[in-house]
């Protein structure tokens, strides 16, 4: 979509009225009853800054690329003379590659799955698309561009002549030394034309051998030169065009491991200062870093976290407090978190306590021993934002997600099912209002439970969970992943 597109959008569509979510596509749909192969599992998924691309890694080390479909030209035009209203953003299938392979690492005799941890996209130049991949161990650079098919189109000889040698009588005459036949002596060079053109990936460079631990995050510097990677005991700066050398900006191991009490969960550059990155622990805690200040960032310019509730602790309490994944909203002010209760939004400008904070889990509370006893507790959610800051997602179990808007006072959600009918299972109970300053709120078709038709846990599907989501960095419109399928909806 272009410039001009956008300011249409923009000016069609209220921010403030409530979004009715619908169903747009599906893409690897699986039939009732069919079985899912585990290396089929989508295990990333991320839009490119544009919005006209979207990739999607799976466990079998397979990326997928889709691009958006662009009408004929002449659409504004259309638009213009019609009433006829803006579709929804559509995605066809472009392109597949295979990313990662399974690799085994002979000095700590360790298996690597090929499962694509994260998928970053990186700008583009000349055309091409660059991204960024990763499984537990190595990080890839990958170039992906339009090649055309050269073919054919003329035969060597002229035919008329080559019949005439054909019906001489005697076609496997010898002819004395130097003696040319009447069919050759014509022969003209081939024309080779360039039809249909086709996406081919190459990995440019292979950045390996720097993490001791399995990689959780990758993320791109608005430098356009730069990167992170991030497992649970360091996070690594990377030059892109540099792959056999990287500096160590931070270092959570303690000197004794037996002392440790935190690792890493996830790490994001700012979207706009190039200079500060965020990361998450496993206590609840986010810090917000300044390269600036030291080489190794030992310590942190601002430390985000919930003021200790009173009371007792449980043996659930600091599981369910790790944070799975943060996310910068676009201008930067403000992140959001997920942990395995709640989506909590942050303003990077104060640092007392979340501006925000909404049950995603909170009817699970009574079966945290269930949960722990099956690992569910350990399930790391994502979460997104919207491109213009006013609403967040996040997904949940039985392959639901949830969407909330952050406008102040609002207390508006929707909780909708990754299938064709997203509606389907939606009843009204009170959620916990939002105490958020200046960004507003995702409105579905009023406040629902993520607890099934009941509205209780009773009814949740612990082994269909919707892990991975991403919205469309320009208009209403997320990506999340159910399985092997990938759902889209727009509103």
């Amino acid at each position: 979509m272009n410039g001009d597109d956008e300011e249409i959008v923009a000016a069609s569509v209220d921010p403030s009225l409530p979004l009715e979510w619908r169903f747009s596509q599906v893409f690897g749909e699986r039939s009732a009853g069919e079985e899912v192969q585990e290396v089929d599992v989508i295990s990333a998924i991320e839009f490119d800054h544009s919005g006209d691309h979207l990739a999607t890694g799976d466990r079998g080390g397979r990326v997928v690329l889709f691009e958006r479909s662009h009408s004929s030209g002449g659409a504004r035009r259309d638009l213009e003379d019609t009433d006829h209203p803006l579709r929804h953003p559509e995605f066809r299938y472009k392109t597949e590659f295979q990313s990662h392979d399974p690799e085994f690492d002979y000095l700590k005799s360790l298996e690597i799955e090929e499962k694509i941890n994260k998928i970053r996209w990186c700008q583009t130049a000349n055309g091409a698309l660059f991204l960024l991949s990763t499984n537990d161990k190595t990080i890839k650079y990958w170039k992906v561009q339009d090649k055309k098919i050269k073919k054919v189109c003329e035969v060597n000889s002229d035919p008329s002549k080559t019949g005439a040698v054909a019906s001489s009588g005697n076609p496997t005459a010898c002819l004395g030394n130097g003696g040319v036949p009447e069919a050759i002596s014509s022969l003209r060079f081939p024309l080779v034309t360039s039809h249909e053109s086709s996406p081919v990936a190459r990995c440019r460079r292979v950045y390996s051998h720097a993490h001791d631990y399995h990689i959780n995050s990758i993320s791109n510097n608005s430098d356009g030169e730069t990167f992170i990677s991030a497992d649970d005991l360091r996070i690594n700066l990377w030059n892109l065009e540099i792959s056999n050398q990287s500096f160590n900006i931070v270092d959570v191991k303690p000197e004794k491991m037996e002392d440790l009490s935190e690792v890493i969960t996830s790490a994001e550059f700012h979207p706009t200062h190039c200079n500060m990155l965020a990361y998450s622990s496993s206590k609840g805690s986010i810090r917000l870093i300044d390269l600036r200040q030291s080489a190794l960032c030992d310590s942190h310019s601002k430390l985000f976290e919930e003021p200790e509730a009173a009371g007792p602790k449980s043996f659930f309490t600091e599981i369910i407090a790790s944070v799975s994944d943060i996310k910068f909203a676009k201008e930067g002010r403000y992140l959001l978190s997920r942990d395995y209760m709640t989506l909590k939004l942050w303003d990077i400008n104060m640092d007392s306590g979340p501006v925000s904070t909404f049950q995603v889990h909170e009817y699970l509370k009574p079966k945290l021993c269930d949960l722990y006893e099956n690992d569910s507790i350990f399930d790391k959610f994502e979460c997104c934002i919207s491109g213009n800051g006013l609403r967040a997602a996040t997904g949940s179990y039985s392959n639901m997600f949830r969407v909330f808007s952050v406008s102040p006072g609002s207390t508006e959600s929707a909780t909708l099912e990754a299938s064709r009918n997203p509606m389907r299972r939606h009843v009204p109970v009170p959620s916990r209002p939002s105490r958020l300053g200046s960004i507003a709120r995702v409105v579905g078709r009023g406040s629902e439970s993520a607890g099934g038709v009941d509205g209780s846990s009773n009814a949740l599907d612990y082994k269909t969970k919707l892990l991975h989501l991403a919205w469309h960095p320009n208009e209403n419109s997320i990506a999340c992943a159910a399985g092997n399928s990938l759902y889209m909806y727009y509103a």
